[in-house]
């Protein structure tokens, strides 16, 4: 009978909706960071390529602890709220000061400047991980049914795409406003970054109080398990192959898509020579991606969610390389490849979905349930992909010869051409290659849900 209650298990639209602005939330805290910081630590806080990269370096080495720690505490975490919402309901705060101190030029020199900008960017870094391991967490707990998860991850997309389209209309404007120039500020940056920062803790409020904790005590019955070491935890989720497919096969993605969007405003302003149309390009790709988001639950229903995956990044990586081909002075196919290549940006979404159904193989292979380990080397992974671009894309900007605020040497704009298009399309389509050997089909997935239902009904007779 619980398993006919689970079959039938339907898509709440008031729940995909308030589980949506979580991501609305994640976006407001990283679109800046992802999409600027480096550009911000160049142009305006005069950084050394070498300085930016220890930055990123010494960041993602402490990720390396701090994110799987973070996953275990979540796992551990039982609290009159739940196990995860409580992340989304007192973090959020201390993230938007983050955010804001990370984007301030503080009078300083030398060592020091660089100091002060990697501990903001490690606190920034150390509070998006507490609210978005929460966050990534909590479809598991709110629904049991698969497609469900992936709807769910849907609602999220489309949450990340329509934030996304926003902030790609309105934030080079806002900046360039606040800047009171034709060429960003400090002063532009900081006040931008503020209003992104003021608006992400109700968008993460509002989903927590949407998202109730509905199957937490059903699924986390086996407390003992879950009570093991970090050291035992850490090792058993290692043999949990599906997953670890998921975590490489994003790592290496993330890499192709995460630092092509790092690079892209130095591909506008200094190949193209438009900072007016970072906006409109920024704006086509997220409005895309909130048509590939829409079309991610019959992709994945029909195809399956690795046949979908494989399909779409695969035309991902054509189209980085026509982009990189043809002329950059029509600004009609700019925009259009742009479009393009936001529609195929949403692979990111249906790995949120591949991840729910390893979390569910590796309870039912491996007797343990991690939701917050999980998705915390998923996370990792991404900020991992996040510091290896933001680190080696601006020393091989330097190694090509761009010079910042200054007019580009043909070399260098051909160098900045192949950085943004031709390596993310080497990046993506190694990054398929773990995927060939994902074997969690849809048929597969229903069937160890429906084996975990009967052994967890057998443990509770």
């Amino acid at each position: 009978m619980d398993n006919q209650v689970v079959k039938q298990e339907k898509t709440n639209p008031k729940l995909a909706l308030c589980y949506s602005f979580g991501e609305v939330g994640s976006q407001l805290s990283w679109y800046m960071v992802n999409n600027y910081l480096t550009l911000f630590y160049t142009d305006v806080v005069g950084l050394a390529a070498s300085a930016i990269s220890l930055i990123m370096l010494i960041a993602r080495v402490w990720d390396a602890v701090n994110d799987p720690m973070m996953g275990m505490i979540c796992d551990r975490t039982q609290t009159k709220w739940g196990k995860f919402r409580p992340y989304l309901m007192f973090a959020p705060p201390f993230l938007a000061i983050f955010n804001i101190l990370t984007f301030t030029v503080f009078p300083l020199q030398g060592g020091v400047k660089v100091l002060v900008c990697l501990l903001c960017y490690i606190g920034t870094g150390m509070l998006y991980t507490i609210c978005t391991t929460g966050y990534a967490c909590l479809v598991n707990v709110v629904a049991k049914d698969s497609q469900v998860r992936m709807n769910l991850a849907t609602a999220r997309g489309i949450g990340s795409s329509v934030i996304g389209i926003i902030l790609s209309a309105v934030a080079m404007p806002m900046i360039l406003f606040f800047s009171k120039s034709d060429a960003p500020t400090a002063k532009g940056y900081f006040w931008t970054t503020v209003i992104c920062s003021v608006v992400l803790v109700p968008a993460f409020w509002i989903c927590a109080a949407g998202c109730k904790e509905k199957y937490t005590e059903e699924l986390h019955s086996n407390a003992a398990a879950e009570k093991s070491s970090i050291s035992k935890s850490v090792k058993t989720l290692l043999k949990n192959d599906q997953l670890f497919l998921v975590i490489l096969s994003t790592l290496v993605g993330t890499i192709a898509v995460t630092g092509r969007m790092s690079m892209l405003s130095y591909y506008i302003i200094y190949v193209v020579g438009s900072f007016t149309l970072i906006a409109p390009v920024y704006t086509s790709m997220t409005i895309g991606q909130l048509v590939g988001n829409c079309l991610i639950p019959w992709g994945t229903k029909t195809f399956g969610k690795k046949n979908y995956m494989i399909m779409v990044q695969g035309a991902m990586c054509v189209g980085f390389v026509v982009m990189f081909l043809f002329p950059v002075n029509n600004p009609i196919f700019l925009l259009g490849i742009s479009f393009f290549l936001g529609m195929t940006n949403s692979t990111a979404n249906v790995v949120f979905g591949m991840i729910c159904d390893s979390i569910d193989y590796g309870e039912w292979k491996l007797g343990v349930r991690e939701e917050g380990l999980s998705s915390s080397f998923l996370g990792l992974s991404v900020k991992l992909a996040t510091a290896i671009c933001g680190s080696v894309g601006v020393l091989l900007l330097a190694a090509f010869g761009y010079v910042p605020n200054a007019e580009q040497t043909e070399a260098a704009r051909q160098g900045i051409n192949i950085v943004v298009n031709i390596i993310p399309a080497v990046c993506g389509a190694i990054g398929l290659l773990p995927l060939l050997f994902y074997k969690l089909s849809n048929k597969r997935v229903e069937e160890i849900r429906k084996e975990l239902d009967e052994r967890n009904a057998r443990a509770e007779a």
